[in-house]
């Protein structure tokens, strides 16, 4: 097949049989996200670069090796934004969001991308949903912002199917100790580590505990827990996050190792993940970022976000069979044979849609019979069929095509939407 009729490798076309199952989730993903009192932001699909190495981090697999990256005509730097948070924050300070009332609620569904191998649940191009609360700087902020997602995936009908795991990894005071104690941990192992974890070890070595190289996540494992260096600060918010947690009467487990793949993290991370889904476990995570605003030239600022992948979802809701809404069909098929019975038609038509009615009109000049093969591909729940004798008479046959009854009423507007609304 010629490149000019196959989409770019690791991009996805949503074709109408699926779209439907996208608008449902979208559309529970932005009622949730309303009742917690978010508002909907939009953000261009390209940055300066520098917006996302000053914010997701040198270090990161992200920066390093996945990212769009290109010079534009003006010869400036430009990234297709390889995740939302980022240009959230740009966005934020940009728009004086940060001199409006505390806390500013925003979420978004959007695009994502970044360089890395297309393979089940993991796209070139892929989709978020994603929540940024900004000004809230209590351990019930963290909570609640993980109740949110919680009732996402409740309401998507998977919640037996998905766990959440929490980790806090503390603040720049306390995690000193931590990272010197990694040094010291992985010293003995550097002739076993990933070249990419060799550099990081003296320059961010918690990004070790992020590799996915089977020999450096063995390692990993038996690294040091940063639970065990947290400061009184971050262990006594930690606490209230748990303590919240349990009075919303969320399950969760402690899991010391999760770090994240992005370095704008602090205190409070989790991730909610699946074992429906192979090797990419996770459809959520998040946590708080205290120091990020602050980094992008902003005020310091508490913050805290999540983010969501629409691919995963949507597999993991058709993987373990969570039901999805009937895709939208024809009410109404009103066939037509010559100029005024097309006109007719057309005119009914209108006023069924003006109704909220989903009525379809020959355009294309089909045979009557073939008009009537076309209505049953749609799965038209109704029939109508005008020619000559429906015009002479000013009556029509509308048939209920499931049931097989037909109703004779005038060849007017109102009376075929009553017949169809019986």
């Amino acid at each position: 097949m010629s490149e000019i009729n196959r989409a770019v490798r690791g991009t996805m076309d949503v074709v109408p049989a699926d779209s439907y199952k996208w608008q449902y989730i979208e559309r529970i993903i932005a009622d949730t996200a309303k009742l917690y009192g978010y508002s909907e932001i939009r953000i261009p699909v390209f940055e300066y670069t520098e917006v996302f190495r000053r914010s997701v981090g040198e270090t990161t697999d992200v920066v390093q090796k996945e990212m769009y990256t290109f010079d534009d005509m003006g010869g400036r730097s430009i990234t297709l934004r390889p995740e939302g948070t980022a240009g959230v924050v740009r966005a934020f300070l940009e728009n004086g969001l940060h001199n409006e009332p505390m806390p500013q609620k925003l979420y978004y569904i959007l695009s994502c991308y970044r360089y890395e191998k297309p393979q089940s649940g993991r796209l070139r191009e892929f989709h978020q949903f994603g929540c940024e609360c900004f000004g809230a700087a209590l351990p019930r902020a963290d909570a609640e912002i993980i109740k949110l997602v919680n009732d996402v995936i409740t309401r998507l009908g998977v919640k037996d199917y998905v766990s959440l795991e929490l980790n806090s990894i503390g603040c720049k005071k306390c995690r000193a100790d931590f990272l010197e104690a990694l040094k010291k941990y992985y010293e003995p192992y550097k002739s076993e580590l990933c070249e990419t974890c060799l550099d990081r070890l003296e320059r961010n070595p918690m990004r070790l505990l992020d590799c996915k190289s089977p020999v450096c996540s063995a390692i990993a494992a038996g690294a040091p827990d940063i639970t065990d260096y947290l400061c009184e600060e971050c262990a006594e918010h930690f606490e209230g996050v748990k303590s919240a947690l349990d009075a919303y009467g969320i399950d969760y487990k402690i899991n010391p190792k999760i770090v994240r793949g992005l370095d704008y993290y602090n205190r409070t991370v989790f991730e909610f993940v699946t074992d429906k889904l192979g090797a990419q476990a996770t459809v959520s995570g998040g946590g708080r970022y205290d120091g990020l605003v602050e980094q992008m030239n902003g005020p310091s600022m508490p913050a805290l976000g999540f983010g969501m992948g629409l691919e995963r979802m949507i597999m993991l809701m058709e993987n373990v069979g969570a039901p999805f809404p009937q895709r939208d069909v024809c009410d109404i098929y009103i066939g037509s044979a010559g100029s005024g019975a097309e006109a007719k038609a057309a005119q009914i038509a209108d006023y069924l849609r003006s109704s909220g009615i989903y009525a379809v009109t020959d355009i294309v000049g089909r045979s009557v019979k073939a008009q009537m093969k076309y209505a049953g591909r749609l799965g038209a729940r109704y029939t109508a069929i005008i020619g000559d004798s429906e015009l002479e008479s000013g009556y029509v046959n509308v048939k209920n095509m499931e049931s097989g009854e037909t109703v004779q009423v005038s060849l007017d507007e109102k009376s075929v939407l009553a017949a169809i609304k019986q």
